[in-house]
Order: C-alpha cells, then structure tokens, then sequence
C-alpha cells in the first residue's frame, strides 16, 4: 500500500459520506458489489478537494509532476539517462549511485514534500522510477535504461494513477483496520485498478518531441488531470 494513512481527513459537510461510503467499502469486501462500492469511495472524495474543478486546480504537484517525469522519459528515450539529466539541469547526479539518483529525482518531479499535494506526488513518482530503473544498480546500469515510446505513455498514466490514489484521504486509514492483510491488499489494489482505468493521456504522435517544460507540456498535463477528476466525479452514478 502506499503512504496515504497520513493525510488529513476533516468533519462534516463533505466529509461525511465519504467516511461512510468509505466504511461501507470496508465491511463489504468480497461481496459482489465491491466494485461498486469502491467507485463510490472514489466519486465521494471529490467533493471534499472542491469538486471536479478544485480538485484540478489544486492538483499542483501532480501537473508539475508529469510535465517533469515527461521530459525525463522523454530524454532516456532520445539518448541516455546521464543524456537527460544533463538537459534537465541535472548533471551532478552522473556517474553516482542508483539511491543518490532516484532520491534526486523524486524531489525533481514532485517536489520536497512539504505539503500533503507533493507528499502524494512523491510517493508517486518514487513508485514509478523505481520500477522504470528496475533492477539497476550501478551508474552504467542506470545509463543504459531505455524507454519507448509506448512505455513513456504508460508510465506517465502509471504516475497519474498513483498520484490520484495518494490524494484521497480516510481510505489508507479504514483499510489499515483490516485484520485480514490479503483483504488489506486486495482493496487497496482495486482502489488503484479503477482509478488506472480512468487514466488515459492523449499524446500526439510523437510524444518524445513535446516540450514537455513548455506550453504543450503543461496542457497535456493540465487536461489529462481535469479529465481525470470529472470522470472520478461521475462515478458515483455509474455504482
């Protein structure tokens, strides 16, 4: 499961059919509406970020975080990993050790994590470049990483997805009640596989030459996490 038990929850208002669609969620897992239940989890969390449109606006860390995470792939994809940290500023980390590299990057997609926003971007984008670098170690193992095209899509959606996930709050919290820890795993994994499924990001056809820390990059970013949020806000109807 991710780090999300940390994020705050409040009272009333919003909050309060969220906690009991939330609970309900919980008690009724491996019934044969668990699906359902858990869409509604998922629809009822908006609200309390502001709506489709709050929870957008809000949605800093998570825009910043793509277009960033997209220029990174992006330039592995062209050339090398040490190719592209030098044409992101960051040619310090060349030649070091895979901690010292990953922990950089995370600060340089999602931030310091001094916020509850770039805390849930961080555990995102720690999730996605440790799998992106796999088993690597070394630097020359960490320099010889490629992305495709197909690739650099999919992990940015894989981004998204987590990054969403780590916003909702009260859900880490409930299933951590759980005594059962293949229950446990079980929810949080179909928590994540509906939001996976609503995360969709329209490129064009060559993604690798979007200027990613530019206008384009940011609108791509911008409209994938808006949509995102309107459909999440939809699913309540849909349960």
């Amino acid at each position: 499961m991710g780090t999300s038990a940390d994020r705050t929850s409040g009272k009333g208002g919003d909050w309060t059919p969220l906690k009991f669609a939330t609970t309900s969620y919980v008690r009724g897992l491996g019934r044969s509406d668990s699906r359902g239940r858990a869409r509604r989890v998922l629809a009822r969390h908006v609200p309390v970020l502001g709506g489709a449109s709050g929870a957008a606006t809000s949605a800093r860390a998570g825009r910043a975080g793509i277009a960033r995470l997209g220029g990174l792939l992006a330039g592995i994809s062209t050339g090398s990993t040490g190719a592209a940290l030098a044409a992101l500023g960051l040619g310090h980390l060349v030649g070091l050790d895979r901690f010292t590299v990953l922990d950089e990057l995370v600060t340089f997609v999602a931030g310091t994590g001094d916020d509850l926003d770039s805390q849930a971007a961080r555990d995102a984008a720690c999730d996605v470049l440790d799998e992106l670098f796999g088993d690597a170690d070394s630097w020359t193992e960490l320099d010889s990483i490629a992305v495709s095209r197909d690739e650099l899509s999919t992990i940015l959606e894989r981004f998204l997805a987590l990054y969403v996930y780590n916003r909702i709050p009260v859900i880490a919290e409930r299933l951590s009640q759980l005594t059962d820890p293949t229950a446990m795993r079980r929810a949080d994994q179909e928590m994540r596989q509906v939001i996976a499924d609503l995360v969709a990001i329209q490129l064009p056809p060559d993604p690798i030459g979007i200027d990613w820390q530019g206008a384009e990059g940011r609108s791509i970013a911008e409209t994938t996490v808006a949509s995102v949020y309107q459909l999440l806000d939809a699913l309540e109807s849909q349960a």
